[in-house]
Formats: structure tokens, sequence, C-alpha cells
């Protein structure tokens, strides 16, 4: 039930790129543990939320097409999880199975859009509903360990220029694990600096990893030929995959240059978006 508001809630489901990703080890129940360094962009899905009688979603956006109307839809386990059916509307502006938490980042929107209308708590548990969902709730810069259930904040993370690119494929993330031919890796060192600018901080990351990129680029070479594109354009500093991909990103010393390179990229035809992280 609700406490008696209709007000529709708007949020935006912002897209998460993990700067660094390592896969830590195995639990015994065959998750994952991870560390993983987490920012989000300035950008991504747009959602209006009503409480209601019964769940419904509405689609629409540049990259509706493909995504599921249905209750298999993340945003209906978020709204059943949260015990309030909602009215939905999803303008979709973030490619699916891209690495960059789209489904997992609607439905925290859901949860935080639910909460501001009835003035309850998103309730306990929520890395239920996946293992980004802690961190898609906060939508900020953290440190993930864990399956993902353990955060805490970065503060010395500077705003970092980037362009988001996807060459339009979408990798699923139990065949990138799949494929891990090791699984027990290092951290990520105990304490983080604090980086000054976005240049410090990406010479920093190029001592990191992703440990799901090599798994990822065996399913889908053409990650490769992104990241090679991505290094190649003018000011790029570091160029890396994004969670179990496809989607990569590339840092740069300003925005003016992060615009320059996704304009250079979109002739491709792949999906190439220039934000600033935190």
């Amino acid at each position: 039930m609700t406490d008696g508001t209709t007000a529709t809630r708007h949020e935006i489901a912002r897209a998460k790129i993990n700067l660094a990703l390592h896969v830590t080890g195995q639990r015994g129940d065959g998750y994952h543990l991870l560390d993983s360094l987490v920012c989000f962009a300035d950008f991504g899905d747009v959602l209006e939320v009503t409480p209601a009688p019964e769940n419904s979603l509405t689609l629409d956006g540049p990259l509706a097409e493909g995504v599921p109307a249905g209750p298999e839809n993340l945003v209906f386990r978020a709204a059943s999880f949260f015990g309030q059916p909602a009215a939905i509307r999803l303008t979709k502006h973030l490619p699916m199975a891209a690495g960059i938490g789209g489904g997992t980042a609607d439905a925290a929107a859901v949860l935080r859009a639910l909460s501001a209308a009835t003035g309850r708590p998103v309730p306990e548990n929520a890395e239920r509903l996946g293992a980004d969902l802690p961190a898609c709730l906060r939508s900020r810069a953290l440190r993930m360990q864990g399956v993902g259930e353990r955060l805490e904040d970065v503060p010395g993370l500077p705003p970092l220029p980037a362009v988001l690119v996807n060459p339009g494929l979408g990798v699923e993330t139990p065949a990138v694990f799949k494929r891990l031919t090791r699984r027990t890796n290092a951290a990520l060192p105990a304490r983080l600096p604090d980086w000054p600018d976005a240049a410090s901080c990406a010479a920093w990351l190029s001592g990191q990893r992703n440990d799901l990129e090599a798994p990822a680029r065996d399913i889908a070479p053409v990650i490769g030929d992104v990241l090679e594109a991505l290094a190649a354009t003018p000011g790029c500093l570091l160029a890396r995959m994004s969670g179990s991909g496809a989607t990569c990103f590339a840092l740069y010393p300003d925005l003016r240059a992060a615009e320059a390179a996704a304009a250079s990229l979109a002739p491709i035809g792949w999906w190439a978006r220039a934000t600033t992280l935190s």
C-alpha cells in the first residue's frame, strides 16, 4: 500500500563504469569475489515511477528496441522487492548487456523512486536483485568488494572526462566468467590514493586490471578493435573495457578531448558518448 501520494518520481539510472575490476576468488556457491573501483557517468536511462495498484511498464527512447517489456524486466522485480506496485516509464539511452549496469541501474532507480514516493526505506539485502545493485543505488565513486555488497566511498576520485563506446554487441556475463582461466588474483592496493587530476588517476589505473577483459575478447573480438580505436584518439590517457563488456571507455585530460574522440568514432557506427565520470 502507498501512503496516499501518487506523485510521479523522476530518476536517472546512471551508467556504471568499472575503472578496475579484479577477480579475487570464488565462493562455494559459485559467486565470484571482486575488488573493483567503480564510478558513474553523468547520463543514463530516465525513469518515471508512480505508485499504482499494479505494475506496468512503458518503454521508449533511442535504445528501447529489444528491451523486455514483461515481468522478466528487472524493474518489475525491483517494485515487487520493494513491496509497492508501480507504473513505470523507462526511456532507454544505455545499450543492453553492455557491462555498464544498465538493467541493474534501472532497478536501483525504481527503488530510489519508490522510497521517495512512499517515505519508506529501501529494504535490506537489495543485492538479491543483482551484485551491482547496492552500488547503483548510491551512484557515486565506490570501491566494491565481496560479491558487490561491501562498499566504500572513494572521495579522492577526481572528475574523469571520458568516452564510452559499445560496438552494438551484447555480451552475457555468465559466459565471460565461465571462460576465466584464473579466478584468484591480486586485489587492488589496500589504500587508494587521492588523485589530483585525471592524468594521475589514469596513470595509476594503468597498473591495475579488468580481469574479465581477456575472456570477453575471446567471445567478442571486436572489443579489441574498440580498445585499439580508443587508444589511437588524441589525448587518450587510458583505454579499458568496463565490467564484462562489451562497452569500453577511455579517459582524457579534459572534456573537449573526450567530445572530439566521441565524434571521431561515431562514423564507425558504434554507440559512442562523451561524459564526465564521478
